[in-house]
């Protein structure tokens, strides 16, 4: 197991001082070379985030427990000698925020709750586009260029997925969560600061990602590996279920609008030597139609499908803002 202590971590606080250049450094290596970065004092206060949280494991407790061990049951997977690959040990629901809201007709999350999650969907929604212009910063893009290609006609999609992964008997044989990369654009984790299990692969090593206090977890889906041409790049990863503790994650996903048309950008092919694109043009909604399918397998033949698709496609310009 490679170990924790050079996981990249950044203190957004730094990006007002002098240490800007250094943190800028931090963060375009991470993206180079992780998929992945921890942030700490970013503008999420800390009193949100304990509310959220506190919501959560009470919503869980009340109406999914009892739902997710009958799923267990029903499934036999306690008694499972080998190892099971078609199921994932968690329990979540879907709240969608853009390009409309279904955050009121989820059923069994009460008033409070319904209302604690608009603001904290919100509040990250506004953290993924200042991370999203950082990286734009770094990659030399002019600002607002990757929140631009994501947006399609009705602006981006926007969703969080809230899980909980109870305690597991036999985490040898069973995942929290299979490993995949994230189809999408930027994702946003807040996750349990004190049961960990999120591990992504680096340099053929699984490495935890630490489980720290009122830290936001950001990955790198598909899509910007894409619109970077491979600069950056969606990193394996996969949640180990633990045998003891309940492990809250709440992960939202910034993604492309369903019609938006994704592409390398162009400034930085001219950047490159070789000038021919490696990376495919394709709708995000065509790609996630196939990864939807194929979601817990390697990404590039992925790639490879949307390039042989490319050729049927007509591609109309760029919808802007």
């Amino acid at each position: 197991m490679a170990n924790m202590e050079n996981f990249p971590i950044v203190d957004m606080e730094k990006l007002n001082g002098q240490e800007r250049s250094v943190i800028m450094d931090k963060i375009k290596d991470a993206c180079e070379n992780w998929g992945f970065f921890e942030v700490v004092n970013h503008t999420l206060s800390h009193e949100l985030m304990d509310k959220v949280e506190r919501m959560t494991k009470e919503h869980y407790k009340n109406f999914r427990e009892q739902k997710f061990k009958e799923m267990v049951q029903s499934k036999g997977l306690e008694a499972s000698e080998s190892v099971v690959n078609d199921i994932d040990w968690e329990s979540t629901f879907h709240l969608r925020h853009r390009p409309t809201s279904n955050i009121s007709d989820v059923p069994d999350l009460d008033d409070e709750y319904r209302k604690v999650m608009k603001e904290f969907a919100a509040e990250i929604e506004k953290l993924s586009e200042q991370l999203l212009d950082l990286l734009c910063e770094n990659l030399g893009l002019e600002k607002g260029y990757l929140k631009k290609a994501f947006y399609g006609a009705n602006g981006p999609t926007f969703g969080t997925k809230v899980s909980n992964y109870p305690p597991c008997p036999k985490p040898d044989l069973i995942k929290g969560l299979r490993a995949h990369t994230d189809a999408g654009g930027i994702i946003l984790l807040f996750q349990d600061d004190k049961v960990s299990g999120l591990q992504l692969l680096k340099d053929g090593q699984w490495v935890d990602v630490p489980p720290m206090k009122h830290s936001i977890v950001v990955n790198l889906g598909d899509q910007l590996e894409v619109i970077t041409n491979g600069k950056y790049k969606s990193v394996m990863h996969r949640v180990i279920a633990q045998t003891d503790g309940n492990r809250m994650s709440i992960a939202s996903f910034y993604n492309p609008g369903s019609d938006a048309v994704i592409y390398p950008a162009p400034i930085l092919l001219e950047k490159e030597e070789e000038k021919c694109p490696t990376y495919p043009k394709f709708v995000f909604e065509d790609y996630m139609n196939l990864y939807t399918r194929l979601k817990f397998q390697e990404k590039e033949p992925r790639f490879e499908a949307m390039k042989a698709m490319e050729s049927t496609v007509n591609m109309g310009p760029i919808a802007t803002v």
